[in-house]
């Protein structure tokens, strides 16, 4: 096999992977991603079809995986698997318990396939980095888990807040919009029902929080427009 074969077939399964990743890839993001030409990213989606992946074309929107299609578990290089233990060194510093313990769960996934040497390697990296932020390990919230996915789904969601400097809790019916973090916390910014207009609510200060099964419907503005939106 030569370079240009070998070239190829390295990014045929990196496109693969991104079809994988991502809902929905368009030819000129792989086209961009890869350094190649529009044209060639087409010749490879067929080399991919012919190859019995079943890859399904949105005409004027993009390539995506037929639902349930899934590839064999990858394996990663030991400077993938370093960078992977680096985040995990920083997630175990955050402040809300639920985001730690599912990336836990799903490192601990991400482990069981490594080679053991590389296993070797990224448990003695483990070992041997220190993070200074949040260093007596507070955990200050238990909700980022619940609100990604009350988000990402749409679900109205019903939490007891209290209010800076004081005992007072009220209840707010919201729709979650995005997470962000400051000073170590998180925050999350919402539209409240009860305010009609966006809100942020440190998670820290939510002390009940229950995700509905009623859904509502999707702000139509991205986070950098929201933020463009207030000066």
């Amino acid at each position: 096999m030569n370079d240009n074969e070998t070239s190829r077939l390295s990014r045929l399964t990196a496109i693969l992977l991104q079809l994988q990743s991502n809902r929905l890839v368009t030819a000129t993001a792989l086209a961009t991603k890869f350094e190649v030409s529009v044209r060639t990213i087409y010749r490879d989606i067929r080399a991919l079809e012919q190859s019995g992946v079943p890859v399904v074309t949105e005409e004027g929107k993009g390539y995506s995986l037929m639902e349930g299609y899934r590839i064999p578990p990858v394996t990663f290089s030991e400077r993938e698997a370093n960078a992977l233990i680096t985040a995990e060194q920083f997630v175990l510093k955050n402040k809300d318990a639920s985001f730690i313990k599912d990336y836990t769960d799903a490192i601990t996934k991400i482990k069981a396939v490594l080679r053991e040497s590389t296993k070797d390697g990224a448990n003695l990296l483990s070992d041997r980095i220190a993070i200074g932020q949040n260093s007596s390990s507070d955990r200050t919230s238990n909700y980022l888990s619940s609100l990604q996915l009350a988000l990402t789904n749409f679900n109205l969601v019903r939490l007891h807040y209290q209010k800076a400097e004081s005992e007072e809790i009220s209840e707010r019916m919201i729709e979650p919009f995005a997470m962000l973090t400051a000073n170590e916390n998180w925050l999350l910014l919402a539209y409240c029902r009860l305010r009609k207009e966006f809100r942020f609510f440190r998670l820290d200060r939510i002390r009940n929080l229950q995700v509905h099964n009623d859904r509502f419907e999707p702000h139509n503005m991205t986070l950098q427009e929201y933020f463009d939106k207030q000066g």
